[in-house]
């Protein structure tokens, strides 16, 4: 059941949180900001310094939303992320391990993938999701000619999506879509929101909703 909430929660939002920060007291308070303003699943990458800690205090302090681990690399790393308390994981490629030990532990897994062939084989591995990376140069005329043929498989974008753009990525036919900077680095920009983080998520969520309706 707990892996159905989080695949709930990830296609009723369309929105994935990646967070990926220098720290991780920022790392930890761009999620609770986030979470705050509505998001409901909050990637941490293991490239975060002290990933597990914040994964693992997230989860704890937020039960309800879904907190997962962002460039799980193997199996090593997915079992220590599904024991700090992630409830999906994602890397930037198919690694057998990473989906072995998900599968195991019932993890959501969202694998990388940028080819035809590669999006195949991540399905055909157990993917439960296929991360379309990097989005930033696969554009949105790329997703649509891809799931021509695989809109069976359920895409979803990471990079370089916004509110500007989230509608286009939509279009195409995508499940969902990872975002990063426009949230997670939304107080680092000049703002008169008291909480610019929070207000971005808000932002954000309300532009996949109306590209959505």
């Amino acid at each position: 059941m707990r892996k159905l909430r989080t695949l709930n929660a990830v296609c009723e939002t369309g929105t994935v949180l990646i967070v990926r920060l220098p720290t991780a007291e920022a790392s930890y308070e761009v999620a609770c900001e986030a979470i705050a303003g509505g998001i409901r699943t909050v990637e941490v990458t293991l490239t975060t310094p002290g990933a597990l800690d914040v994964i693992r205090r997230l989860s704890s302090e937020y039960p309800e939303a879904d907190i997962g681990a962002g460039s799980v690399l193997d199996a090593a790393s997915a079992y220590a992320s599904i024991q700090a308390g992630a409830r999906f994981l994602v890397s930037p490629q198919v690694d057998p391990g990473m989906l072995e030990t998900a599968g195991r532990y019932q993890a959501v897994s969202i694998c990388g993938a940028a080819t035809p062939t590669e999006i195949v084989q991540a399905a055909t591995a157990g993917a439960d999701l296929v991360k379309l990376f990097p989005s930033s140069v696969l554009n949105r005329d790329y997703a649509r000619a891809v799931l021509e043929p695989l809109g069976h498989i359920p895409l979803v974008p990471a990079g370089g999506v916004s509110p500007d753009n989230v509608a286009e990525w939509f279009d195409a036919g995508v499940a969902a879509v990872g975002v990063g900077s426009f949230i997670s680095k939304a107080a680092q920009r000049e703002s008169t929101e008291r909480h610019p983080v929070r207000a971005a998520a808000r932002t954000f969520l309300e532009a996949v909703a109306d590209a959505r309706a």
